[in-house]
């Protein structure tokens, strides 16, 4: 048996002795328990410091650490999608190389996923880990990340566990399910809760970093959740018909109102701040639901030209410079 660990990494020179020392520690482990083999696929994201530096140390040292080095950063998600494409393993094991997804909850997710398929009771596809807790991040972030899986969840067809994480230990079935999602906005989350199978979660605590700094910030996360959002539900397209249809009818009754106050009592209608106001009203709404119709055209736009998800500059795998899509 083969399980195929891949680590997306971007500036992490600091923490990557940390967690190569880590894993090391917890899949000899698992060899010597259950003689399961392993692979670790390494997947350098446009990284500017010396982490290619230290993959291909790590390479040179032992075989079964391979690389993929992007030819700039294409993000998270297309490094997940270039570490799952070129997995070998049976199982496939996903987590960041910050520590924050602690490679000791590994071998429970082995027991999960494999131990079920044994036998020992209901069958899981997949494990992954869920934060139940937010401590050490501020008060604002963890409401707007709390208030995103719930709103997502009620606009979607695809439900998002809170706080669930790319932490996850796959079968070889489920990884090609995912793969065969090949769109080029990826939004990997939605992505491992539309395609189904059977997942179990763990729930854990907040990880602070080993080392280093995390490179996502609020705004990072915001434009996260956006994808997220137009990733998976068409709500916010019929929210701004919506709107058009609420403000036209709230037009004619304003119109209506002041057409029988001039019949009545022969009064115009008047005032500065309230035609300002109405002009401001109505400019920001259509500002608005352009917006939400700009959002899933720009999609659509970037999914027509056919680019490729990452560019592979270097590995260990792929002769260098060959593309992948």
């Amino acid at each position: 048996m083969l399980i195929s660990v891949i680590v997306p990494c971007y500036n992490e020179e600091e923490v990557l002795p940390f967690f190569h020392e880590k894993i090391l520690e917890v899949t000899d482990g698992m060899t010597k328990k259950h003689g399961c083999e392993f692979e670790f696929l390494f997947v350098n994201d446009g990284s500017k410091d010396k982490t290619l530096l230290l993959l291909r140390k790590y390479n040179e040292a032992d075989e079964r650490f391979k690389y993929i080095s992007f030819s700039r950063n294409f993000g998270k998600e297309s490094a997940i999608y270039a570490g799952l494409q070129n997995a070998k393993g049976d199982y496939v094991v996903l987590l960041d190389a910050d520590l924050q997804h602690p490679p000791e909850r590994i071998p429970e997710m082995y027991e999960i996923v494999v131990g079920s398929g044994a036998g020992s009771g209901e069958v899981y596809d997949c494990a992954a880990t869920r934060r139940v807790s937010r401590q050490g991040d501020s008060k604002i972030l963890a409401f707007f990340s709390n208030s995103f899986y719930k709103i997502n969840n009620k606009i979607s067809n695809t439900d998002i566990k809170g706080g669930a994480q790319d932490f996850r230990f796959m079968t070889r079935q489920m990884v090609d399910a995912i793969l065969s999602m090949s769109e080029y906005s990826r939004f990997s989350k939605g992505i491992f809760s539309w395609v189904g199978f059977n997942t179990k979660y763990i729930e854990v605590g907040n990880t602070a970093r080993k080392a280093g700094k995390s490179n996502w910030n609020f705004w990072k996360l915001l434009s996260y959740s956006i994808d997220g959002f137009t990733g998976f539900s068409t709500a916010p397209l019929r929210l701004a018909s919506i709107l058009g249809t609420l403000t036209c009818i709230a037009a004619v009754v304003a119109a209506i109102v002041y057409l029988i106050r001039f019949i009545v009592t022969g009064e115009t209608a008047g005032g500065f701040y309230t035609l300002m106001c109405t002009v401001l009203l109505f400019g920001g709404l259509q500002l608005l639901c352009i917006g939400i119709l700009g959002e899933y055209l720009s999609k659509t736009y970037l999914e027509t030209k056919r680019r490729p998800i990452y560019i592979v500059k270097e590995s260990s795998i792929l002769s260098k410079g060959q593309k992948h899509d």
